[in-house]
């Protein structure tokens, strides 16, 4: 039997022995390689080719966001940020991480975590995303100047002139709801910088991604974007939030009853809390043919269900591709069910929600 091959990227020697221990006794796991900073992270993936990389954030020499940038860049590699930082600084580090194509995050154990249950869910996580399919992400082969200028010309590419009001009151499209998994961090940036800044619609999110790394997503999506991002607050008026996005908080539900939002703590859903199925259900209900919905890339099967209860209800439905999908879990059930009118690569995804915005009752396309 092939073992998967694994570079641990650690600067703690404990720590990094630890992380080995714990690969090696896995019989269908092979540690091949061990770097105790980003520079050396580097140099090893390019000699040993792993199949996956686990890495820390905080590395002397050269930090974790800029050997993930290089790596993704010039030989695309399954990485999972095993992080202890929980500040605004290093969290953000990490949403850029994820957004340069590393696949997901793990948080550290504690000292005296002996039950075994985190050790479970690390060769877990690494198992899981050795079978990704990663793609090359260019960030690292620009300089901060060019970045900065592909990125503004990237977003007046994509962006259209403001919707008018009557526009939007005559049209029956007055939520977008999106719902994101795995790879979730990298689409979310993208479709909303197809989206322009003048819509005047809310658009509600619901992201997996766990505790404590959860804690500032809103506030760095925020900055990545030409939108205010904002966790819900319950009792708002979803009339009230036009032209901003609405993320559900983490470990809370957010759903929409009687025009305004909802959080609450009932049980998770297909083991998520937040859940996207929750969101997209009590839309379904509430605001029924205005909304267009999008299921994008993730692992398991939540959403799928309330995509269709969107589509029953007359709203608009999309389920990301196959191919742009970094896990192609969460869309193939929406598509198995037969819940998305449209299945589009992830960017085609932004501009053809501003078409169905702009065009009105679009229920038999």
């Amino acid at each position: 039997m092939k073992r998967l091959r694994i570079l641990v990227v650690e600067d703690s020697l404990t720590t990094r022995r630890r992380f080995c221990d714990i690969l090696s006794a896995d019989p269908e796991l092979e540690v091949v390689g061990e770097a105790e900073d980003g520079k050396r992270a580097i140099e090893l993936c390019e000699q040993l080719r792993p199949d996956v990389i686990t890495l820390d954030m905080v590395l002397p020499v050269m930090s974790g966001l800029t050997a993930t940038e290089y790596i993704m860049a010039y030989m695309p590699t399954p990485i999972l940020i095993v992080s202890a930082s929980t500040n605004r600084g290093e969290l953000f580090k990490t949403y850029d991480a994820l957004a340069a194509g590393a696949v997901d995050v793990l948080e550290k154990p504690t000292v005296d975590g002996v039950d075994g249950s985190w050790e479970r869910r690390f060769v877990a996580a690494v198992k899981l995303i050795a079978n990704i399919k990663v793609i090359t992400h260019l960030r690292a082969r620009r300089s901060g100047t060019e970045r900065a200028v592909a990125a503004v010309q990237e977003h007046r590419a994509t962006s259209v002139a403001p919707l008018r009001r009557d526009q939007h009151q005559s049209q029956h499209r007055g939520v977008v709801a999106i719902g994101a998994s795995t790879g979730g961090p990298a689409a979310i940036v993208k479709v909303l910088h197809a989206l322009p800044p003048g819509l005047r619609v809310p658009v509600l999110f619901v992201l997996h991604i766990d505790e404590p790394f959860a804690a500032a997503f809103a506030e760095w999506l925020d900055d990545q974007t030409p939108h205010r991002v904002a966790y819900a607050r319950d009792r708002d008026s979803i009339d009230s939030l036009g032209g901003q996005v609405i993320m559900a908080p983490p470990g809370r539900h957010l759903s929409v009853a009687g025009g305004r939002l909802r959080l609450d703590t009932d049980p998770p859903r297909h083991s998520c809390r937040p859940s996207v199925d929750v969101l997209f259900e009590s839309l379904a209900v509430d605001r029924g043919a205005e909304v267009v919905a999008c299921l994008l890339t993730g692992m398991g099967r939540d959403g799928a269900a309330g995509l269709l209860a969107i589509r029953r209800a007359g709203g608009f439905t999309i389920a990301q591709d196959e191919s742009t999908s970094v896990i192609y879990g969460m869309p193939r059930e929406a598509v198995l069910l037969n819940a998305a009118q449209m299945v589009l690569p992830l960017e085609q995804i932004g501009s053809q929600i501003v078409k169905l915005l702009g065009n009105g009752d679009l229920r038999t396309a």
